[in-house]
């Protein structure tokens, strides 16, 4: 037997059986257009007037579904062929097996859309209607029969031709094939079995028209078939079950967290239009009414505060997601939920020993880092988490220190440790005050109630212990300069009888490998060195030596103290200038010494620098460049030539001392050189030789002038014998006094006319006339040296002091009397070996 025969006789018998047990109730008209889209709103039917507990409601037509409101939508594109078109609603209550079907017929104006259709048609003549035909639309899952038709394509040509259709594309002659086929003469589109929406959502295929002799009057056609897609996925949850946690005794109204559930089927439609419901737990009854769910965001919330915790650690929620907007009709599915209360700090710590948390414990004297009590507490907190974990605190009674107190991580016990030694003499008792805390901050929970910290007290009673002696202070800090002398006493250390509480019969010793470079005396506790303190000695660290000393009493009973030796460096040494020698020029631009000292802070910078010469002092000026220099400035009566200048330098630690800096004065060219003082150029052998003539001829001459000066002195002291007046009358013979030359050089020799002797102020000089500073001004300074270069020939002239009862006018002569007496005995040469004066 054909099996599409079967089919349709089966078919007959269903619908005979329909008529047979169905009672028609009524019959419904809608008056709608040709064509309907999917999704299209019919109208709605009052279903209740049928059968008012309708548990399942169908259609006889694929085309057609309705709600359980009684509202009729369109599943897809549906087009009336003719005027009416019906179809059957069937309701049926499950449970009393009736049954009840409502007639729906729908009717369309096609006079109207006729002439509508003959309007377009005379307007656009040339459009081609028939090739190109609205997308085709297979319901998912459809039960046939198949194959079915879905669509014919036609070619506007086949009125004069005898056209053949064929197709190609997914569907036909690729994945999935077979799906479609195409009727070779009619053009008709048919499905040959039920799709997946899922898999596969919608198909495009190439139509093309063509003659018998493989003309194509047409142009490829791209038709489209979309799959209508069935509720055919029930909703699922992305994970199962899902964990939140949330804190006890959290308020109404708090996030615990959201699920989150998935549909298959076509987004945007009542098939994935998704409701959340939480499902009452029936083992369990109130467990979970503290929780609320959102319908559609499924958002779980508190209703009512969070369950305690030490009453319910985790509560199971059981959730429900359905499709169709929630309706019972649609697909459904549960997860589970698994909420955690966590802890918090709505217990306070409680002291174990009751009525009263009261302790009394006794330790001896100068016993340090010993445990003296365990307390042991409870708390009703989930262990070994912040809100159990227990914090001691001493409050009261540890001024100094002494006690500290911990926590046991795996008791959760109080550990009270003693770090420092109690002195008996001071302090017979002790009292503590101990609060216990938590290290999370106490919340006052709807379960819960304040409650006052727990406090705990501790008597602490000091046994008494005969001691030795005992150092105030334990450590000693005493500072010594590395310049100190041997005996020098630099502090003292003394210790005291705890019972008696002085230092009675207590002698001092330096214990036995210490350094030898101090000694203690053993009476007063005296500290003095022993030797010169240096700070790369045997035991000094970084300029710092730690001395034991020992005190022992009458019963031999010893104490121990650390000396703290801090090695300071002393003022050694003076300033001093580095280079003491430099050259000026008189444009008046100080000249700068660099001043070193070897000592540091704060014996050395900044340095103060004066002159000790009164008359040196009138004519150069210090300038304080910085603290580590001296300029020296010429005032504008200095003249040309070189100056030696004493220099009392100070430290900052008060030594001075006194350097003779020699300053060369000049007339300086643009470059900044002196005039008279040839630029340095290297010598070549020529110049050596030239040199070594001129130097003998110096020897030469010098010997000369200094026979002459012999034989002249010979002469003045031949006839000094004979009264002053001789010799006045010989100096006078030999020299011719004119007053008509213009003033020139005066010449004074001590041959011819007797001096006194010139006076030099030196740092030797300023040492010997007593304190360096102090009485200056009771001495005339004169005398300063004066070197100019005259026609490459050097003059020294000396200045005079006052005194002596001579009288220097008879000294003077003008240069020209003596160089008419002198040329024709010495000549030229021995005139430029005296030494000359200005006026």
């Amino acid at each position: 037997m054909d099996p599409r025969a079967a089919l349709c006789h089966w078919l007959l018998l269903g619908l005979l059986a329909l008529n047979l047990f169905c009672e028609a109730c009524k019959k419904v008209t809608f008056n709608v257009p040709s064509t309907l889209e999917a999704e299209t709103l019919i109208g709605r039917v009052n279903l209740e007037e049928c059968l008012r507990s309708a548990e399942a409601i169908s259609s006889s037509d694929p085309n057609f579904r309705i709600l359980e409101d009684g509202s009729v939508y369109t599943t897809n594109i549906t087009t009336l062929s003719a005027e009416k078109k019906t179809f059957t609603i069937l309701l049926k209550n499950i449970q009393t097996h009736e049954q009840k079907k409502i007639h729906v017929n729908l009717l369309s104006d096609q006079r109207e859309e006729h002439k509508a259709r003959h309007a377009r048609d005379t307007v656009l003549r040339r459009t081609k209607r028939r090739w190109g035909p609205i997308p085709s639309h297979v319901m998912e899952n459809g039960l046939g029969p198949y194959p079915l038709q879905i669509q014919q394509i036609q070619s506007d040509t086949a009125q004069y031709h005898k056209i053949y259709y064929s197709a190609s594309g997914p569907g036909i002659n690729e994945e999935p094939k077979g799906l479609f086929y195409i009727e070779r003469e009619t053009g008709n589109i048919f499905v040959t079995r039920a799709v997946d929406r899922e898999q596969y959502p919608s198909f495009q295929i190439i139509c093309y028209a063509t003659t018998a002799d493989g003309y194509s009057p047409e142009v490829p056609l791209v038709h489209t078939i979309v799959i209508e897609d069935d509720n055919d996925n029930p909703p699922y949850f992305v994970n199962d079950p899902f964990e939140f946690c949330v804190p006890e005794n959290s308020k109404p109204g708090t996030l615990v967290g959201t699920v989150i559930a998935k549909d298959l089927d076509e987004p945007f439609t009542l098939h994935t239009r998704l409701r959340y419901r939480i499902v009452p737990n029936i083992q369990r009854p109130g467990t979970c009414s503290a929780f609320g769910i959102h319908s559609e965001t499924g958002a779980i919330t508190l209703i009512s505060p969070a369950p305690d915790r030490e009453m319910v650690e985790k509560c199971m929620v059981h959730v429900e997601v359905r499709d169709m907007d929630g309706q019972s009709f649609g697909l459904c599915n549960t997860g589970t939920v698994v909420i955690h209360i966590e802890d918090t700090n709505d217990n306070a710590p409680l002291c174990e020993k009751k009525p009263q948390c009261n302790y009394v414990i006794q330790i001896e004297e100068n016993r340090a880092n010993v445990t003296l009590l365990r307390i042991p507490v409870s708390d009703a907190d989930k262990p070994y988490t912040k809100a159990w974990t227990a914090r001691f605190s001493i409050t009261k009674g540890n001024d100094d220190l002494a006690f500290t107190i911990t926590t046991d991580k795996k008791t959760n016990e109080g550990l009270l440790c003693l770090t420092k030694g109690l002195d008996y003499e001071n302090t017979r008792q002790r009292t503590l005050e101990i609060t216990v805390n938590n290290e999370d901050p106490y919340i006052l929970g709807p379960h819960s109630r304040r409650l006052a910290p727990c406090v705990c007290t501790i008597i602490v009673n000091v046994v008494n212990v005969d001691e030795g002696p005992v150092f105030n202070p334990l450590i000693l800090c005493i500072e010594a300069h590395d310049c100190d002398k041997i005996g020098t006493v630099i502090g003292r250390y003394t210790a005291k009888d705890p019972e008696t509480g002085n230092s009675e019969g207590i002698c001092y010793r330096i214990a036995p490998g210490q350094s030898d470079w101090i000694n203690i005396d053993e009476k007063t506790g005296e500290l003095r060195t022993n030797k010169v303190l240096e700070t790369d000695r045997v035991g000094m660290k970084r300029g710092e030596s730690n001395i034991t000393v020992l005190a022992i009493d009458r019963s031999g009973k010893t104490g121990t103290g650390t000396v703290r030796i801090i090695l300071k460096c002393g003022n050694k040494t003076p300033p001093r200038i580095l280079r003491p020698r430099d050259t000026a020029c008189r444009d008046g631009k100080p000249v700068c010494f660099e001043i070193f000292d070897p000592d540091k802070e704060p014996y050395a910078a900044p340095f103060k620098t004066r002159i000790a010469d009164e008359h040196m002092h009138s004519l150069w000026k210090t300038i304080q460049n910085d603290d580590k220099s001296i300029c020296l400035q010429p005032k504008k009566n200095a003249q040309v030539g070189s100056y030696k200048l004493p220099l009392v330098i100070r430290d900052n630690g008060g030594k001075e001392q006194c350097t003779d800096v020699t300053i060369d004065l000049c007339d300086c060219t643009s470059e900044g050189y002196c005039k008279d003082i040839p630029e340095p150029r290297l010598p070549t052998a020529q110049d050596k030789f030239s040199l070594g003539v001129g130097a003998i001829l110096t020897m030469i001459l010098g010997s000369l002038l200094l026979l002459l000066i012999l034989i002249t002195l010979c002469g003045c002291w031949g006839t000094a014998a004979v009264g002053r007046e001789v010799t006045d009358d010989c100096a006078n013979h030999n020299l011719i006094i004119s007053n008509t030359e213009a003033p020139g050089e005066v010449v004074m020799d001590p041959n011819i006319i007797p001096l006194q002797a010139t006076t030099v102020n030196t740092c030797e000089q300023v040492a010997g006339l007593g304190t360096i500073g102090q009485g200056m001004e009771q001495h005339n300074f004169g005398g300063h040296q004066t070197i100019e270069s005259v026609k490459g020939v050097s003059h020294q002239t000396f200045g005079t002091i006052k005194g002596g009862g001579q009288n220097m006018d008879s000294g003077r002569y003008s240069y020209s009397e003596w160089h008419n007496f002198t040329h024709p005995r010495l000549g030229e040469e021995s005139i430029r070996g005296h030494t000359l004066i200005k006026n």
